[in-house]
């Protein structure tokens, strides 16, 4: 069996498309581009598709990963492309490879967000920033299945800071809007972009007038120089993606 590892994006209004939504949408491509895919075992058996970290409803992205199992080996690219035009524009194919060994997710320990806040001055957005980097503890709450849990949410930012430069399409058209970048590490209980919103309000007080607009734009293994290793790097020669 064939391992292919691909990189997709989730754009403009569909990054309010859900996982099962899209896990839905993506099954219906691989039929209708013809791909080999392979199934389990037993008596209910299910395509090989494995997701890596999925972003949450109503977050866009430019880095979500996936894995499927294939029963005849296919040319990477062309399998790219070819479910790229089996999908909905704003749900992109943008990369495939051949899986070498070990596991997608072990390839994956952190994450980097762009935070569009309008409404929101990037001077007010730098400080409420700072007073969140000066913090030792930041504790916010969060309603989870357990029910409503309190947790830190500075421990695991690595990288935070008002930016003017953004790497990913922005559909914010508010003025003043402060964008920020935000590098993540994956932790227990998962750390989200809107709980380090929800601690800038615990330790700033700032709450933006509208949602924030949240892109991810990288995610994969974070190097000690800051930068987050695209996980598809194992598998081929390639460049680092979300470099700070």
């Amino acid at each position: 069996m064939q391992r292919i590892r691909l990189r997709y994006a989730k754009r403009g209004p569909l990054r309010f498309t859900s996982h099962r939504d899209f896990a839905r949408a993506f099954e219906r491509a691989l039929r209708r581009a013809a791909v080999p895919i392979a199934y389990s075992q037993g008596f209910t058996p299910h395509p090989k598709i494995s997701y890596a970290s999925a972003a949450p409803t109503g977050v866009g992205s430019e880095a979500e990963y996936l894995e499927i199992g294939l029963q005849a080996e296919v040319d990477p690219a062309e399998l790219r492309a070819a479910l790229d035009a089996a999908l909905s524009p704003g749900l992109d194919i943008l990369d495939a490879v051949v899986a070498r060994e070990g596991s997608l997710a072990d390839q994956i320990n952190a994450s980097r967000w762009l935070l569009e806040l309008p409404g929101v001055e990037p001077r007010t957005a730098a400080e409420a920033v700072a007073a969140f980097l000066a913090a030792e503890e930041v504790l916010v709450e969060r309603m989870t299945k357990q029910g409503r849990r309190s947790f830190d949410a500075r421990s695991a930012v690595t990288f935070f800071a008002v930016t003017k430069q953004s790497g990913a399409p922005s559909e914010a058209a508010a003025a003043p809007c402060a964008i920020i970048d935000l590098v993540v590490r994956q932790v227990t209980p998962a750390v989200r972009p809107d709980d380090v919103l929800s601690g800038l309000r615990v330790v700033a007080g700032l709450e933006p007038p509208v949602p924030a607009r949240v892109t991810r734009l990288a995610q994969g293994t974070l190097t000690p120089q800051g930068e987050i290793v695209d996980p598809l790097e194992a598998d081929r020669e390639g460049a680092t993606i979300g470099g700070l």
